[in-house]
């Protein structure tokens, strides 16, 4: 009962001018007398942050920020995957064998969020991670390591909140809202996969490297409002590092996985 009362409520509010008000309110001038505030009440650390507060133009300018050089320290050891993003771990583990995984007790499949029955076939019995990244979090998103891209491609529509409530009560939201798949060969000839999982109302993902070519702790691209970033590991590849644990906060540049 919580959830349909949950999915009609977001369904009524989740549409083409909700959205257009969304974004015309977070990129108007007038947003900016709320930067301060915002900072305040998620507590961002501001010595952190590359430019002084007066000279962002709105509150989705504040949001995107970029940090100072050297604020996330990369692990630069070969073998290690790092975190893409400051986040929350929502879930991680092993991908069962009939290519499910679960979040919030909800399960999901690899082709539902890949849409390609050969792609996720590559990542049965592999290792999963989500990531959530909360309106405090730093949005810039990182390679986790040195590869070349596969394929980049984009499967959905619309985009449904990716929060607590969201992920407890909406339709499955990692694998059905907006969501643009980026899938990465390294070392021999292994894949893995990075899935960016768009916002609420949203479909607010941004790439700033197109190349074909990612290294390791390099930017790829931001959301404009918070979301979700999900990492598929193939069979056999990676072992999770230690401080991979439910609701631990990470930060891009850190350890999560170590090459088998």
């Amino acid at each position: 009962m919580k959830e349909k009362i949950y999915q009609s409520l977001i369904e009524l509010t989740n549409g083409k001018y909700s959205s257009l008000v969304l974004k015309r309110l977070v990129t108007s001038p007038f947003s900016k007398n709320f930067i301060q505030r915002y900072s305040k009440v998620y507590e961002i650390d501001l010595s952190e942050v590359s430019r002084d507060l007066k000279s962002f133009s709105n509150l989705q300018d504040f949001f995107t920020r970029q940090l100072k050089e050297g604020a996330r320290p990369i692990n630069w050891h070969k073998q290690t995957f790092i975190s893409p993003v400051d986040a929350k771990v929502e879930a991680f583990g092993a991908i069962q064998h009939n290519a499910v995984f679960t979040v919030k007790n909800k399960p999901y499949t690899l082709q539902d969020l890949l849409g390609k029955d050969q792609i996720a076939e590559k990542y049965k019995n592999g290792h999963y991670i989500v990531f959530y990244l909360s309106p405090a979090n730093y949005h810039r998103i990182h390679s986790p390591l040195d590869g070349t891209v596969v394929r980049q491609y984009v499967l959905g529509r619309k985009s449904y909140p990716v929060n607590q409530l969201g992920l407890a009560y909406g339709k499955k939201p990692i694998s059905h809202n907006y969501r643009m798949i980026s899938e990465l060969q390294y070392q021999n000839n292994k894949n893995f996969a990075l899935v960016k999982v768009g916002a609420m109302f949203v479909n607010s993902i941004q790439l700033t490297n197109i190349s074909k070519t990612w290294k390791k702790g390099q930017e790829i691209g931001y959301f404009s409002f918070g979301s979700t970033v999900v990492m598929l590991f193939e069979e056999n590849s990676i072992h999770f590092t230690e401080n991979v644990q439910k609701g631990n906060a990470v930060k891009m540049g850190e350890p999560i996985a170590i090459m088998i």
